[in-house]
C-alpha cells in the first residue's frame, strides 16, 4: 500500500490524483492533504477519502473545518501547515501539486524526511534545483517526474545507461496560440488564453503554455533531474501532444513515449514505480490509425521569447532562474486580473531579468529574497501598466 501525502487536493493535478487513488483503493490511500481557496471542493474530498491530516490556507478556515469534522482528523493551517503534511509520518510518498514557489520548502522538508517526492510542482526544481538535487542524493530519496514531459523521458531511459543520451526532446503542443502570429496577439482576451487545445490544467499553467513559458521551465526542470546541460536539451512543436517527449541516443536510436493527453498517466506511474498498476477499460486508449498524422515544428524563438528567456536563465543560473519565476507568476497573475496585456507578461519578464545581478550557488535565505524582491518589482511595473 502507498500511503499519499498530496500537497494541492483541490487544483488540476490534485483531482485527477485523486482519480487515480479511486481507482486503485487497494495500492493507493490518501494520508494527508492541502487544499487552498476551494474549501467547498475540500470538504467533498475529506469525506470522501477521509485523510487523517489536512492544512488549509488561514487559521479561519481550519476552526469552521475543525468544528464540522470528528477529531479523527488533524487541520492545520499556513506554511507551517503545508509542511506538516509535507512531512507526515504515515505518508510513503508526497505529491507536490501547488503552483509557484510555495512547494519549494515543503519538498526540501519532505526530502529530509526521506519521503519519496513525485513532483508536480516545477518551481521546486526552477528556482532551487540544486538545493533540491542535492538534498536528495544526501538523503537518498527518488524524485519522480509527475510532468507529463518528464515523465516520458523518465520512462525512455528505464534500463539505459546515461552515457549513452545524446539528448532529450520535450516536445510542447504551442498552446492557445500556436497558429497566431505575434501581431495577432496585441488584444487577445483571457478567455482566449485559457482555451488550451489538448490538456485540461489550471489558469496558471495554461497562460504558461500559450506564452511558451510552461516549456521553458520543464527545459531548466530535466536539466536538473537527468544531470544534463542544456545544449542536450531541445524542444519540438507537436499540436497533437501524442508523442509526450523523446530521447534521443548515440547510435542515432530515438525512443519516445505515446499516449492520450491525460495526466492520470503520469501521475499513476509515479505511485507505481517500478510497476505499473492498469487502466480502467473504460480510459480512452491510442489508436493511431484514428490521427493519421502526426505534426512537428521548431520553435520560433522570436515568436516564442519566453522560452528564450528560460533557456538563457538555465544556462546562466545562479538566481537568474529564480526571477525568470518569480517574475513569470506575478505577471501572469497581473494579465489573469486584466491588469496588463498578454504580450505585456514577456516584457515585464525581460525587464526582471536584465535588471537583476546573478549570485551564483545561492543559499535557500538569498534565494527566498530574491524571490520576494522580484515579486516587488514586478507588482510595481504591473501596477504602472
Amino acid at each position: 500500500m502507498k500511503k499519499i501525502s498530496l500537497l494541492g487536493a483541490t487544483g488540476s493535478i490534485g483531482q485527477q490524483t485523486l482519480d487515480v487513488i479511486k481507482q486503485h483503493p487497494e495500492k493507493v490511500k490518501l494520508v494527508a492533504m492541502s487544499l487552498g481557496e476551494n474549501v467547498t471542493l475540500g470538504r467533498e474530498i475529506i469525506h470522501k477519502f477521509s485523510p487523517k491530516l489536512v492544512s488549509v490556507k488561514t487559521k479561519e478556515t481550519c476552526e469552521v473545518l475543525k468544528s464540522e469534522f470528528s477529531t479523527d482528523i488533524q487541520f492545520v493551517y499556513g506554511d507551517e501547515g503545508l509542511i506538516e503534511v509535507a512531512t507526515y509520518d504515515e505518508a510513503t510518498i508526497v505529491l507536490n501539486a501547488v503552483v509557484g514557489s510555495v512547494g519549494l520548502l515543503p519538498t526540501l522538508k519532505a526530502i529530509e524526511s526521506k519521503k519519496t517526492i513525485a513532483l508536480a510542482n516545477k518551481e521546486t526544481l526552477v528556482t532551487a534545483g540544486h538545493l533540491v538535487m542535492d538534498a536528495a542524493k544526501r538523503h537518498g530519496v527518488d524524485i519522480l517526474p509527475v510532468d507529463s514531459e518528464h515523465s516520458a523521458i523518465f520512462q525512455c531511459l528505464q534500463g539505459e545507461d546515461e552515457k549513452n543520451v545524446e539528448k532529450l526532446i520535450l516536445t510542447a503542443s504551442g498552446g492557445s496560440f500556436r497558429d497566431r502570429t505575434r501581431d495577432e496577439l496585441k488584444d487577445v482576451t483571457i478567455e482566449d488564453a485559457l482555451n488550451h487545445p489538448n490538456w485540461s490544467m489550471g489558469a496558471k499553467i495554461t497562460i504558461d503554455s500559450a506564452t511558451m513559458m510552461n516549456k521553458g521551465l520543464e527545459v531548466i526542470e530535466a536539466h536538473w533531474l537527468f544531470n544534463l546541460p542544456y545544449e542536450q536539451i531541445d524542444v519540438l512543436l507537436h499540436k497533437e501532444s501524442i508523442i509526450h517527449s523523446m530521447v534521443e541516443f548515440h547510435d542515432s536510436s530515438v525512443i519516445a513515449q505515446l499516449g492520450t493527453p491525460d495526466m492520470r498517466v503520469p501521475i499513476q506511474y509515479a505511485f507505481s514505480y517500478p510497476d505499473r498498476f492498469p487502466m480502467p477499460a473504460s480510459k480512452e486508449r491510442l489508436r493511431l490509425w484514428e490521427i493519421g498524422k502526426l505534426h512537428f515544428a521548431k520553435p520560433d524563438f522570436d515568436r516564442f521569447r519566453c522560452l528564450g528567456f528560460a533557456f538563457h536563465a538555465g544556462k546562466t543560473g545562479g538566481t537568474l532562474p529564480t526571477v525568470l519565476n518569480a517574475a513569470n507568476e506575478e505577471a501572469v497573475s497581473g494579465f489573469l486580473n486584466s491588469k496588463i496585456s498578454f504580450l505585456e507578461i514577456e516584457e515585464i519578464i525581460e525587464e526582471a531579468l536584465e535588471k537583476h545581478d546573478t549570485i551564483q550557488k545561492p543559499s535557500l535565505d538569498i534565494i527566498q529574497q530574491v524571490d520576494q524582491q522580484t515579486r516587488v518589482f514586478v507588482r510595481d511595473l504591473v501596477d504602472k501598466k
